[in-house]
């Protein structure tokens, strides 16, 4: 997929987003410290950050969570979030390192049928110079979905299967989207909300 991006200013991809996408906060700071310490490599900093954002916060959904957790620095706090949380780490993490990360969204079955209806995922797609733009997936993996670090073929959650009206949209934004973060601010538990997200951008 050719990616599309919102602005072609790198630096608009490098900018706090308060209070959802900070990286002078406590955690994140602490958790960029560790990942700065570890490698100088920018591609070796942007896979440790996506690891510890797919693995290190749990996905709500799978461990049956109530808690909803939309800042990054929350989702840290508290090791867990939903997609879009888990996409706000991500984002903070890479953007404190001063590497480019925007944010991106699919359309996907609730439940893997069309009964089930629809709903928007989040994930990211981030810039290393010796690349470019590439997406990337820290959801989570489980049985069924292994996403990986991958910037020479995309290795995502989720594929997307368009003849049951799921959709990939190729749109790289600056900030998250606001239906999104609507949806999670006035969700009253994460069993709502999974119900009550966004169906498309």
């Amino acid at each position: 997929m050719k990616l599309q991006l919102e602005s072609d200013r790198l630096d608009d991809y490098l900018g706090e987003i308060p209070p959802i996408v900070e990286f002078s906060t406590p955690k994140v700071k602490e958790t960029i410290a560790a990942i700065e310490a570890q490698t100088d490599s920018p591609r070796e900093r942007a896979k440790l950050a996506f690891e510890f954002a797919r693995d290190e916060i749990s996905h709500s959904f799978d461990t049956n969570s109530d808690v909803v957790t939309v800042d990054a620095e929350d989702a840290i706090k508290r090791k867990e979030g939903i997609c879009f949380a888990k996409s706000h780490v991500l984002a903070a993490l890479l953007r404190g390192m001063h590497i480019p990360a925007g944010f991106c969204y699919q359309r996907v079955l609730r439940k893997g049928t069309v009964e089930s209806g629809y709903a928007l995922h989040g994930l990211n797609a981030l810039y290393l110079e010796d690349v470019g733009w590439f997406r990337v997936d820290p959801r989570g993996n489980k049985p069924g979905v292994d996403s990986q670090f991958s910037p020479d073929e995309e290795k995502l959650a989720y594929p997307i299967r368009e003849e049951l009206g799921e959709y990939d949209y190729p749109h790289v934004l600056t900030e998250p989207l606001l239906s999104v973060i609507r949806a999670m601010r006035d969700t009253k538990d994460c069993h709502t909300l999974f119900y009550d997200r966004p169906e498309s951008m």
